[in-house]
């Protein structure tokens, strides 16, 4: 029988402030194209470039819309697993470069399977107060926080 204190799971949802931050700096980044001394055909692609970016990015990783993104982790008995609407909820590992603050979470774990990681930087308005804190203490204090999930 596990233990209260192994068994933890959170969802998030979108970020307004993840979002002003992001939207910001896409205008200082199209402000400095616009003053800088490109030609055109060159500024023209770091615009589309830009704007790309934008349209991969918002849906995926600030406001949560798209199936893919990941809006969820979980601990039990079994290890970490993360959470999205396309794939529910996956084995992942979480990478030692995580990071937990007081302002945000920087997640970042590699789904079974894969060798590439994945980043998730969750706010502190994605969350209530008391689950940002639980998520941050998790983070921060879990046993064998770096092992894959098992079946």
């Amino acid at each position: 029988m596990s233990s209260p204190s192994e068994c933890f799971e959170c969802r998030w949802q979108g970020s307004r402030l993840l979002l002003t931050a992001y939207l910001a700096g896409q205008a200082l980044a199209l402000a400095t194209l616009w003053f800088s001394a490109l030609p055109w055909w060159l500024a023209t692609c770091v615009l589309i470039a830009c704007l790309a970016h934008a349209c991969w990015v918002i849906p995926r990783r600030i406001l949560l819309t798209h199936p893919d993104a990941v809006s969820g982790l979980r601990r039990d008995a079994r290890g970490w697993q993360a959470f999205s609407r396309a794939h529910g909820w996956q084995r992942v590992r979480l990478c030692r470069d995580s990071v937990a603050l007081p302002v945000m979470v920087v997640l970042r774990f590699v789904r079974e399977g894969r060798r590439v990681a994945q980043s998730q930087c969750i706010p502190r308005d994605a969350l209530t107060a008391d689950e940002h804190r639980q998520l941050r203490v998790r983070l921060k204090f879990s046993r064998r926080r770096w092992v894959m999930a098992v079946e």
